[in-house]
């Protein structure tokens, strides 16, 4: 499962990469009960999932809101990044706001953690122990989270 997006990575309060983007890849492992038929559940239902939640951010400009170096400005059909005294223009129609401290793998991968653990009940129906969700930016460049259910 993959998207592609534009972002930069803020590294403090005066520093930052240029912007680029990549070809994200998305993992995910389910750890859940088996069912006594030799599987736990139809994954195709969280693969479903997955595959929804990268077409949310294929193709965007990804831009953090919770960062405490970047601040935010919608006016009409433009948003602004503010950072370190600049003020970096981007078209709306180009931008998807996530609601993460910095555009990171790691920021990511909870995003799409946090997303698949959301329907407590379905998790609870299926089973599922634990999700794990690595998003990788390229050969070797990869990071995780892991969230247990109760």
């Amino acid at each position: 499962m993959k998207f592609s997006a534009a972002h930069f990575t803020l590294f403090n309060a005066h520093e930052r990469e240029r912007l680029h983007g990549h070809n994200f890849r998305v993992e995910v492992d389910i750890e859940a009960r088996m069912l006594g038929n030799g599987m736990c559940f139809d994954y195709g239902i969280y693969k479903d999932r997955v595959v929804a939640l990268c077409r949310e951010l294929n193709e965007w400009m990804i831009l953090p809101t919770r960062s405490q170096y970047l601040r935010i400005e919608e006016d009409g059909e433009h948003v602004f990044a503010h950072f370190n005294g600049q003020r970096i223009p981007f078209l709306r129609s180009d931008v998807k706001l996530l609601p993460i401290e910095n555009a990171t793998l790691e920021e990511f991968a909870a995003w799409f953690l946090q997303r698949l653990g959301e329907d407590r009940e379905a998790l609870q129906a299926h089973g599922i122990a634990a999700i794990e969700v690595r998003v990788l930016s390229g050969p070797g460049q990869s990071a995780g989270r892991r969230m247990g259910f109760a």
